[in-house]
């Protein structure tokens, strides 16, 4: 959480997700959601909280991150898209925006499949 003035002006939120595939893939987190308030945004709130929680991340041991967003922004951050590396999420419709960061070395070559995040994710979409 970022706080400016003893005021909430920004949130981020990782949760651990799994990788249904053919081998036992590598401890993975996704990141979602993240939100700044309008009149926070463009002062780096947003990048901050993401950078910070990649920190946090690689202390939870975990080796992947996966992201769902607009590649030209998550990109700044290490990510990139997933499906090259066969890495899905829900279906192909989402290979264009499905990112993801290796944190540890030689965890892409260790993970093949879908990822699953939590159910509360898609009882929120429906």
């Amino acid at each position: 959480m970022a706080e400016r003035g003893g005021r909430c002006v920004g949130h981020v939120f990782f949760s651990p997700v799994s990788i249904a595939g053919p081998a036992a893939a590598p401890p993975a987190g996704g990141l979602a959601p993240v939100g700044v308030l309008p009149e926070a945004q463009g002062a780096g709130v947003g990048g901050a909280l993401i950078h910070a929680g990649i920190e946090a991340a690689h202390s939870l041991g975990w080796e992947l991150l996966f992201v769902l967003g607009e590649p030209a922004y998550y990109a700044r951050f290490g990510f990139e898209r997933a499906a090259p590396h066969g890495l899905h999420y829900e279906s192909h419709a989402y290979d264009a925006a499905f990112q993801v960061q290796e944190l540890a070395p030689g965890a892409l070559g260790r993970a093949r499949g879908w990822v699953h995040y939590h159910p509360a994710f898609t009882e929120l979409a429906s």
